[in-house]
């Protein structure tokens, strides 16, 4: 083929048919490769398994060697003869680690001649009669070690026995005969003995009488009490900051807990991006074993944008301020701004490293305007005390000036105070992020003065309340039980004054929302003053009863549970005006790899209303 100068605009075209013409044999075998394809996709042979046991059936087509090579077309027979001889072990060899041990197996080769299209031409039958499945007879434990540590053996002995998973009765199955040596090894090296191992582990099985009779003897290896905390990697802080913040019992008994607890405070304090501590059990003494944290400084400053939602506040930007350590007093500084529906917030709070008894200073200063009831109220705090944070109790104590005033036709006048306050937390729960059993404490109580417009003295008292309560278990499968429970919450306060003092709105009490009574809006509930408007009042009165149950969908565990509920609050400036607000209604939570999400709806009896409540996380 030639081009001429002369004809530019048909040399495209005849490109395009020179093209077409040399493609086209490509094209006959492209439209035979779907034929070829789906000929290379069938079967060798097809795979039929019946076993009187639907969870037998489907473990053997899942695992037998044979299902690897049903999808070579080319399998020769000479290969399929040799794999069924082998499968006959290969069937037997799964159904042991079910705990059958006796079974009678068959297996059979078809040939069909005459295939119906996407047929394979071959089938393996295999026919399974389990036979009687072999149960726990009998469990041996025992646990050596140093024969000072004779005492304490003798109680772990105990405790694996209490705890064994594989008691006698139980069906033996390979899993869970592996889970039950696993489990009462980490139990062991858990507390003391971190370094213990099992010696030697036998399961003897006789297939006749369908028992077997398990054994496991652990070496504890010496106990163990930590030592110093040595830190590798920080800089800023110094080890003794370091040592004062993750609080590690040194001299006490080795704890897998308390290791990682102190690695927590750690990594939750911000002073670090990145934290871990391991105990050394190869150097030095065993009562004395020196902890190796190795830690990297987060950034001297760092600045955080963030949007979030709530149904009680809605759509929430934020941005945040770092300091870790300001300059001349060597204290963090977390300033921070907020903006939602509710609330404009300008903040910062100063904290100093820990002392040697764990008591830190802290101050903090706060801007907001708030809808505070019928009103949008301006106030200020400012803030500064002492804080002391423990493995289960928290304490504080400090002074507060408090001012508020609102510019709304009919509000209260505008209001400044000086307090004193105490605070007390106490958490006993299994999980202080997402419990499931445990309870809760915490209280303060604040004496001051208002300051404007007149000099009024008055006391100030908070109570809360939280307790997890189990209800019985509900099997998840796969040895897995989850309690139902019941949630039960109580929070009350109230500020003690003269009928006429004027105190601040950031003193008194309003609730209603996601975490306190659902079904209405957020600090919805609060007193009447003489117009009619909502406002803050001088005292308050919250209960919930909560009923949690685990959800299994045919018969498979999940993350999700339902919740059904019941929630009353009042707040009144008088004892004997607190008039309940019932909020009932259900929900649904999930144990998401952030944390607890939870999602209710509300119907308020009194404010007839249906209200849908968010919330991630859980705080006490």
């Amino acid at each position: 083929m030639f081009l001429t100068p002369s004809a530019p605009a048909r040399w495209p075209a005849l490109l395009f048919l020179y093209l077409a013409i040399a493609l086209l044999p490509a094209c006959s075998l492209l439209r035979s490769a779907p034929d070829a394809a789906q000929g290379s996709g069938h079967e060798a042979f097809a795979l039929d398994i019946e076993a009187g046991d639907a969870q037998i059936r489907d473990y053997l087509a899942q695992h037998m060697a044979l299902q690897r090579f049903r999808q070579l077309p080319d399998l020769q027979a000479q290969e399929l003869a040799r794999l069924l001889g082998a499968a006959d072990d290969d069937a037997r060899g799964l159904l042991a680690t079910l705990g059958y041990f006796s079974p009678d197996i068959t297996i059979t080769l078809h040939d069909n001649p005459t295939p119906a299209r996407d047929q394979p031409a071959r089938s393996v039958q295999v026919r399974v009669l389990p036979g009687p499945r072999t149960h726990i007879a009998g469990v041996d434990l025992a646990v050596t070690g140093d024969g000072a540590s004779a005492p304490d053996l003798a109680h772990r002995q105990a405790q694996l026995r209490r705890d064994w998973s594989l008691p006698p009765g139980a069906p033996f199955t390979q899993e869970g005969w592996d889970a039950a040596k696993t489990q009462g090894l980490r139990s062991l090296q858990a507390r003391r003995y971190p370094t213990a191992r099992i010696l030697d582990s036998r399961a003897d099985v006789d297939a006749d009488r369908a028992q077997a009779d398990l054994s496991v003897h652990y070496n504890s290896g010496p106990a163990y009490r930590f030592g110093l905390l040595q830190i590798r990697g920080g800089e800023r802080y110094g080890s003794v900051g370091t040592s004062r913040i993750a609080r590690l019992p040194t001299g006490e008994d080795y704890s897998q807990a308390r290791l990682l607890d102190a690695q927590q405070r750690l990594a939750a304090s911000g002073y670090y991006d990145a934290v871990f501590l391991t105990l050394d059990t190869e150097h030095g003494d065993p009562q004395a074993a020196p902890v190796i944290a190795q830690v990297r400084d987060a950034p001297l400053q760092k600045l955080v944008f963030g949007v979030g939602f709530s149904t009680d506040t809605g759509a929430r930007l934020t941005m945040d301020h770092i300091h870790n350590r300001l300059p001349g007093l060597a204290w963090r500084a977390v300033s921070k701004v907020s903006l939602d529906r509710e609330r404009r917030l300008l903040s910062t709070d100063w904290t100093g490293l820990p002392a040697a008894n764990g008591w830190r200073w802290f101050t903090g200063a706060q801007l907001q305007r708030e809808v505070t009831g019928s009103f949008d109220v301006d106030s200020t705090r400012l803030r500064a005390g002492r804080t002391q944070n423990g493995d289960h109790i928290d304490r504080s104590y400090f002074l507060q000036h408090d001012t508020a005033k609102s510019s709304d036709v009919g509000a209260p006048p505008s209001s400044s105070a000086l307090s004193a306050h105490y605070g007390w937390t106490g958490r006993y729960f299994n999980n202080n992020t997402a419990p499931t059993r445990g309870w809760g404490l915490a209280g303060e109580l604040g004496v001051g003065s208002t300051l404007r417009p007149t000099r009024e003295p008055f006391l100030r008292a908070q109570l809360r309340w939280q307790s997890f309560i189990g209800l019985g278990q509900v099997d998840m499968g796969g040895n897995l039980r989850r309690n139902s429970r019941l949630a039960l919450r109580l929070e009350g306060g109230a500020v003690l004054a003269r009928a006429g003092a004027d105190i601040p709105v950031t003193q008194l009490f309003l609730t209603g929302g996601d975490t306190t009574v659902r079904g209405y809006g957020y600090r919805s509930i609060g007193a009447r003053i003489s117009n009619g408007e909502l406002f803050g009042g001088r005292y308050m009165a919250v209960g919930s009863v909560e009923w949690q149950s685990p959800i299994t969908v045919r018969g498979n565990r999940t993350d999700f549970e339902s919740a059904i509920f019941i929630d009353a609050g009042a707040v009144a400036d008088k004892p004997g005006d607190l008039s309940p607000r019932v909020g009932v209604g259900a929900g649904l939570r999930w144990h998401s790899p952030v944390g607890p999400l939870q999602a209710d709806l509300g119907y308020g009896l009194q404010s007839h209303a249906l209200r849908l409540h968010l919330r991630l996380g859980y705080t006490f």
